[in-house]
């Protein structure tokens, strides 16, 4: 059943992804409830994640289950099992042992999207460093993004700087909280051969915090992804996308130029947008208009264009 399923989605997205030149694609995300993997091509290697569940095995059962699974991936895709990457979850603080690793060394590939080039990490963190389903956002930001001064908060690994980089951005400032993501973030830019330190600026910092001292009407166009929920040890407060969200563009849009724009995102799957309380220009949703093919019908994330 797993192995028909994955014969007839890969053999379909490779073909749309090869007429649009795309090398890194979803091509399955828990279709079948008994497989339950969201699984991504990388130009050849193969990331799938499977999804918290109770599913009642014991750990060496639910190893050679998914050692199984990894093989079935293996002939479908006629690749070998050593460019099959399995995030497995750890057990609980307090209990013996773990779920069995595939992989225990640091696993980095260089991945094309767009012309460009990006740093992937297969093995050490729950995402891979690339999130596929803003590819046609980064596209967007880089259509607009020549001669402005462009923020990008939450940065994450730096995608959205390096795209606005490529379109020409006067600079391009990206915060983070994270040094791991925001040095990540900065190698994706050298990789690219744009990283200029008079134009690029790498800041260490609670994104929330920051923004107290943003000076007014500094920025053209700024990105912002912040996580559904966080409380962090080193945030002054925990944050909440739903709860938050409108203070926080407010200070966005403070940090705007008079015709500056945002694109505000997010992933909680049941986010309503209080637009009434936002003071801006319009604010459109563009979820719809930045949902890739491979995503269709299975995102949850919410987009919005939002100008001052």
């Amino acid at each position: 059943m797993f192995e028909n399923r994955l014969q007839k989605v890969f053999k379909h997205f490779s073909k749309l992804a090869r007429r649009q030149d795309i090398a890194c694609f979803r091509f399955y995300d828990h279709d079948l409830p008994e497989f339950p993997f969201a699984i991504e091509w990388y130009g050849g290697n193969v990331h799938a994640a499977e999804y918290k569940r109770r599913h009642g095995m014991e750990d060496e059962e639910h190893a050679a289950w998914l050692q199984s699974c990894k093989e079935v991936l293996s002939n479908v895709l006629e690749t070998g099992t050593e460019n099959i990457f399995m995030k497995v979850r750890q057990r609980k603080a307090g209990r013996q042992g773990q779920y069995e690793k595939f992989d225990e060394l640091k696993v980095e590939r260089i991945v094309p999207e767009g012309g460009l080039n990006f740093i992937i990490n297969l093995t050490d963190y729950l995402d891979t460093g690339l999130f596929l389903d803003h590819r046609i956002t980064r596209s967007m930001v880089r259509n607009e993004a020549k001669g402005m001064k462009v923020l990008n908060l939450f940065c994450y690994t730096g995608s959205f700087s390096v795209y606005a980089a490529d379109g020409g951005a006067a600079s391009v400032t990206s915060v983070d909280l994270s040094k791991t993501y925001l040095n990540w973030a900065k190698r994706n830019m050298q990789y690219n051969k744009w990283y200029k330190e008079t134009q690029h600026d790498f800041v260490h910092s609670d994104v929330i915090e920051w923004l107290d001292y943003m000076p007014a009407g500094a920025f053209d166009l700024i990105i912002c992804d912040p996580p559904t929920f966080s409380n962090s040890k080193r945030m002054e407060d925990n944050f909440d996308v739903q709860r938050d969200h409108v203070a926080l563009i407010k200070k966005l849009l403070k940090g705007c130029t008079e015709t500056g724009r945002i694109y505000f995102s997010n992933n909680y799957r049941n986010f309503v947008l209080d637009r009434d309380s936002i003071p801006a220009l319009t604010v459109k949703d563009i979820t719809g208009a930045t949902t890739p093919f491979d995503f269709q019908g299975k995102l949850n994330r919410k987009c919005y264009l939002i100008e001052k």
